[in-house]
């Protein structure tokens, strides 16, 4: 599999009564789709994954699927108890995606062979391919990552965790062992901060929140990346990116909940979010405004 460009993680847009409204989804990943994103990966953790119950996550990942209508790659997510992160991978595909995003398992954290073993478990209920997720408890070891990858469905690996020693020992590894066709991303929140240090140790994947909301300022710095225009990189990190970040740190969830808010800044009425996540307060989602404005004047 290849994937090239800016990736896109859409919300999951909640109605006035609280259910998912597939329309907006529609709406919502149709004018993503515009700004050509690598790909597509819905119900994942931008998209509220964790609050989202099995027949809404199979509208979810259905209704990107629909709406891509075969332009780029869509990926569902599929984590949480093994149990359901397998019925996520079934309905997955009965849905029409090409990939899924194997979130970690959440409470417990396991040893590497107890990771390995929960991947085995959902590579085995799909045809599906995989990219792992490295974040919170799921911290894999290079032989574990290796171990995986020779699986025929396991294509790539993301992290969360910001570890660059131990993902540069897993890069190495895989190279090594595998090949040059496996897949790395950075997955780590408002990952253009760290993607020029990424990109140094082998990983030239990156997922992009401010794609939801601000998706022209998005490729612009993806392309001052991938050009070497150090001058504009640094320039979007000092006036957007650091000052976003400084935000969203502000309060625990604001890497989702912020990105909902922007997009319901651009005219978008995609709801709030589900607990145990919180809405920005009033006064900071007029600091996302003027981010927003920022944007706009470098997109």
């Amino acid at each position: 599999m290849t994937l090239d460009g800016v990736l896109f993680f859409p919300v999951t847009p909640f109605d006035p009564a609280g259910a998912v409204d597939a329309h907006l989804l529609a709406a919502h990943v149709q004018a993503g789709l515009a700004h050509g994103p690598g790909a597509v990966f819905a119900a994942c953790g931008t998209g509220e994954f964790h609050a989202l119950d099995s027949d809404e996550y199979e509208l979810v990942v259905t209704t990107a699927v629909r709406a891509v209508a075969g332009a780029v790659p869509v990926f569902g997510g599929a984590g949480g108890a093994l149990p359901h992160a397998v019925g996520c991978a079934r309905r997955a595909e009965r849905a029409g995606a090409d990939g899924l995003l194997v979130l970690p398992p959440y409470l417990v954290s396991g040893p590497a062979d107890g990771l390995v073993g929960y991947v085995e478990a959902v590579a085995a209920a799909t045809g599906l391919p995989l990219v792992l997720y490295q974040r919170g408890g799921a911290r894999f070891t290079p032989s574990a990552v290796v171990r995986l990858a020779r699986l025929p469905s396991v294509v790539g690996f993301k992290d969360g965790l910001g570890d660059l020693d131990l993902m540069q020992r897993i890069v190495l590894a895989v190279r090594a062992e595998v090949g040059e066709d496996f897949l790395f991303f950075n997955g780590m929140p408002t990952a253009e901060q760290t993607q020029a240090a990424y990109r140094a140790i082998g990983v030239p994947l990156y997922s992009s929140a401010v794609f939801c909301f601000a998706p022209e300022l998005s490729r612009t710095f993806h392309r001052a990346l991938a050009t070497g225009d150090e001058a504009g990189r640094t320039r979007l990190l000092a006036e957007f990116f650091q000052p976003l970040v400084e935000l969203r740190d502000q309060v625990p969830g604001y890497a989702v909940s912020l990105v909902k808010a922007g997009v319901r800044l651009r005219g978008l009425e995609v709801g709030g979010v589900r607990p145990p996540l919180v809405d920005p307060s009033p006064a900071h989602v007029e600091r996302l405004r003027r981010l927003i404005e920022v944007a706009d004047a470098h997109g």
